[in-house]
């Protein structure tokens, strides 16, 4: 029923979500799976960064139905429990310690755009399909969708997927700011992981330094007069650990 796949290379850790046959459809237990991920990634203090990719060319498709049970009570606590799992899967990717990009192929759809806006940046194909798509199969958006996606997109852009249902290429994406770069499908994952190894080159300072982004940025964000002396102390650390190299 598919599972996570962690890679640890020069310092930046690959999840895959791989479920090809259900182009990458999330389960309950790859959830749970995935969440065991982000805590191996945070306690290797050798890793900076970390890419969220699919496998075989798809980043995901949502949740994979073979697992719904159609008329259950979703209140039922062993439901409730499976929904909570995939959940909190994107808010621990949201809360690695490390920076996070999701490389973007094929399809985000629903469950997928969710995880794929839990990341700090994206890249993402040109052609790339990305469709919040709840309200078309008669179900509220989920996950902290309008939250997660008005912090990166906006009111208009998230107001477009989350009521209106509207598709988003790649191209589209990285023109409204939902996406850093739109690349050809055959460089995303090589342009996910180049920069990814920027931050990787010290560990330490890139965990301090995301720390400090997602503070800072929120939701709810900080004022600037309250960032300055947020991040003063830190920079602090990393100027006497610079002068002593």
């Amino acid at each position: 029923m598919g599972s996570i796949v962690l890679d640890k290379t020069d310092g930046v850790a690959t999840l895959t979500v791989d479920s090809p046959e259900v182009r990458n459809g999330l389960t309950p237990q790859m959830g749970r799976e995935l969440v065991a991920a982000c805590e191996d990634i945070d306690a290797d203090p050798q890793i900076g960064a970390a890419v969220v990719r699919g496998a075989e060319g798809t980043f995901c498709s949502g949740a994979d139905r073979r697992t719904w049970k159609p008329g259950a009570d979703q209140t039922e606590d062993s439901t409730f429990r499976d929904t909570g799992a995939v959940y909190r899967s994107f808010v621990r990717v949201g809360n690695l310690e490390v920076p996070t990009i999701a490389a973007v192929r094929g399809a985000a759809v629903g469950a997928g755009i969710n995880l794929m806006l839990a990341t700090d940046l994206r890249i993402v194909a040109e052609d790339a399909r990305l469709l919040a798509g709840f309200l078309r199969i008669g179900l509220h958006p989920g996950g902290g969708f309008f939250t997660i996606a008005g912090r990166t997109a906006g009111r208009e852009a998230t107001a477009a997927m989350g009521l209106f249902s509207q598709e988003v290429d790649g191209l589209r994406a990285a023109e409204i700011g939902l996406a850093w770069a739109a690349v050809p499908d055959a460089d995303v994952e090589d342009t996910a992981h180049r920069l990814a190894a920027e931050p990787a080159k010290d560990p330490a300072l890139a965990r301090e330094a995301v720390r400090s982004f997602r503070t800072e940025l929120g939701p709810p964000g900080l004022g600037w007069d309250a960032a300055v002396e947020f991040e003063r102390a830190t920079q602090m650390w990393s100027q006497r650990r610079r002068n002593a190299r």
